[in-house]
């Protein structure tokens, strides 16, 4: 029977991996690749699925939490079996989830910078103004300016869409940006399933 202190633990642990859930789900970075992203790309796809995990998971967390707090005030061995099968179905969730980070540990971040590369090809090709406008909002939201081609020269793209103040020798390369961003939000994520 788990001790009150440790199911108030395991409640803050699986509210804190819903609120990360959220933010991943509904942060500005995450919302504005995932909207941009075509359908072709898996980014879209892999973004919802951390989503809808992250949330299951920790709703599993908190009902184990409450119900082993039920069986340690009213003593149910009932209680107690229900709260250790929710603890094993969380348990039997993160394996899977531990697999596939270290199988598919690049997926992500290719699909991300491969949305970036799309878009800003699309306006350096001069193809579309609303892809300049999904540009400068990816460079505002990641405070980057450009990235370093070997295609030739970038300067005309990112003079357009660079926030005000960046020039691309003096901003940073949003690719590097992007990669940056994403691998600590990865390693916060492992570390607090791992807890």
């Amino acid at each position: 029977c788990k001790s009150l202190p440790e199911t108030l633990l395991f409640q803050l642990l699986g509210l804190s991996i819903a609120t990360l859930s959220t933010v991943t789900h509904y942060g500005l970075r995450f919302t504005l690749i995932s909207n941009v992203s075509l359908d072709s790309n898996s980014y879209r796809v892999i973004h919802h699925r951390a989503f809808y995990f992250g949330i299951c998971l920790s709703m599993t967390l908190i009902l184990a939490a409450l119900l082993s707090s039920a069986a340690t005030v009213r003593e149910s061995q009932c209680l107690t079996a229900m709260g250790f099968f929710c603890f094993a179905l969380a348990f039997c969730g993160l394996i899977p989830a531990a697999c596939w980070r270290y199988t598919h540990s690049m997926e992500v971040e290719d699909s991300m910078m491969d949305v970036y590369d799309f878009v800003y090809e699309e306006v350096r090709r001069n193809t579309s103004s609303f892809r300049r406008h999904e540009l400068t909002a990816i460079h505002e939201a990641f405070l980057c300016c450009g990235k370093h081609s070997p295609f030739g020269d970038t300067n005309n793209v990112e003079h357009k869409t660079c926030p005000p103040g960046q020039v691309h020798n003096e901003g940073k390369d949003c690719l590097r940006e992007i990669q940056d961003f994403l691998k600590k939000h990865m390693d916060f994520v492992f570390s607090l399933l791992g807890i």
